[in-house]
């Protein structure tokens, strides 16, 4: 028989969205913080595009967002609006690829146990709003191209959210929308490069793997040195985009090669303070979140938000599929391949937490911002079609915020509750004092495996 999600009777049972492991925990900290600051930058570049191009200086915005510039010998001739989605982005890609190895060999999905509910979460809160796209497009008679739209989390924005409505949500919550957000991203880069990529070819893309294989081979060997990496990397990143794949799988194929182990010491070498994929997150991680995404954001967000466009958003049948998709498919998704794990696992949900708080996050999910974008901008070539699935994410992301915030601050006195328990430190001596506790793992437990079963605050 299933477990009852509500059974707290056996303490053998994990607790979903208990306490963090102490490493876990402060590994993803600086992650959030991170994101959450260029949230609130890509907030202010998303707003910058809007006022700008439906004001009288419109039309400089679609001089800037259209100049071209680059290589052409070298096939890389641009225009600004493509060098943010398919060179910047890469770099945002880079760092998700680092994210989700980082997650796959120390982090929340090194063991089926723990993978389990963001994976099966994330995969139902793409599938979901794909096939809610697909029904409104065919019950309306549109076109079925936009069902990827719909399927991508933006944590930036949804952090960003958090931040101005200056919400205590606990950090375990935090921290699966972050995981959430990884195991999506990796199946927004499978789409792209699946089913958006152009004529092939095949002589460029075997170059791409080539050097692919090098960089793999350059870390096996522990070679070090920047000037080993970066011309390697954009060789293949130069590659990948003459292929006809989107440049911005040679980002996350980077992300998941860079070693995110520290190696221990050994044969007079000492140890490693930081992998390299640890050191190349931690300096590219400003750059991402706060360039090159919101520079993304300001030249993809600037659409009409003229009287017809916003009527276009909500009458024809694909820019409604994807405000459904986003505010209604993401929500049910997520929230039923949570509860999914608790009913059909022997995981249970935190008993300070409620399945409320759950469709809260869910609704958050439905913020899919920067990839939705730019799978928009992919599925759609008509100018007109692309400016409406443009304003529809928009208008479902901001949907989906304010439902969120109106959904997070109902609880936020029971988040403030578990955000003072999770970061109380009476002896002052940096470390929470709810890790010091025989039930919950402290900071010598490197594999964060230790202590899951507890998570009550007490």
């Amino acid at each position: 028989m299933p477990a009852d999600p509500h059974d707290s009777s056996s303490s053998s049972r994990s607790p979903l969205f208990g306490v963090l492991p102490w490493p876990e925990r402060t590994a993803i900290a600086g992650a959030l913080r991170t994101e959450t600051v260029g949230g609130l930058v890509l907030l202010a570049a998303a707003l910058i595009a809007l006022i700008w191009a439906n004001s009288p200086l419109s039309g400089a915005y679609e001089t800037v967002r259209d100049f071209h510039f680059g290589i052409p010998a070298l096939g890389l001739d641009l225009s600004v609006q493509h060098w943010t989605a398919d060179g910047l982005l890469a770099v945002f890609f880079l760092v998700a690829g680092i994210e989700l190895k980082r997650e796959l060999v120390v982090g929340e999905l090194r063991t089926p146990a723990t993978a389990i509910l963001p994976v099966v979460a994330a995969v139902c809160g793409m599938a979901v709003p794909a096939a809610v796209y697909l029904a409104t497009v065919s019950a309306g008679g549109g076109s079925p191209g936009g069902w990827a739209v719909p399927m991508a989390t933006d944590i930036a924005f949804a952090l960003a959210v958090l931040a101005v409505i200056s919400t205590h949500l606990p950090a375990a919550l935090r921290a699966f929308l972050l995981t959430l957000a990884v195991v999506d991203d990796l199946g927004a880069i499978l789409v792209i490069a699946v089913f958006f990529t152009a004529d092939l070819n095949l002589w460029a893309l075997a170059a791409a793997f080539a050097g692919l294989a090098v960089f793999y081979l350059l870390q096996r060997l522990r070679v070090r040195g920047w000037w080993w990496y970066v011309p390697l990397g954009l060789a293949v990143w130069a590659l990948m985009y003459n292929s006809g794949v989107h440049a911005t799988v040679a980002g996350v194929a980077m992300g998941l090669i860079l070693r995110t182990q520290r190696d221990p010491a050994r044969k007079g070498r000492p140890a490693e303070t930081a992998s390299p994929g640890e050191r190349v997150a931690h300096l590219l991680r400003p750059l991402s979140a706060g360039v090159a995404v919101p520079l993304f954001a300001l030249f993809a967000a600037g659409v009409s938000l003229s009287g017809s466009a916003l009527a276009a958003v909500f009458t024809q049948p694909e820019p409604l599929g994807v405000v459904l998709g986003l505010v209604v498919g993401k929500t049910i998704g997520v929230f039923a391949g949570t509860y999914l794990t608790a009913r059909f696992t022997r995981a249970r949900l935190n008993p300070d937490l409620a399945w409320a708080d759950i469709g809260a996050l869910s609704v958050l999910a439905g913020i899919g911002f920067t990839v939705a974008l730019l799978i928009g901008e992919l599925a759609f070539t008509d100018p007109a079609a692309t400016e409406h699935i443009k304003a529809a994410v928009l208008v479902g992301s901001l949907l989906a915020a304010g439902f969120a915030t109106l959904l997070v601050r109902r609880r936020n006195r029971i988040y403030r509750h578990l955000y003072e328990a999770e970061n109380l430190d009476a002896d002052a001596d940096g470390i929470p004092d709810i890790y010091q506790r025989d039930t919950i793992p402290g900071p010598e437990d490197t594999d964060g495996t230790a202590g899951r079963t507890g998570g009550q605050h007490t």
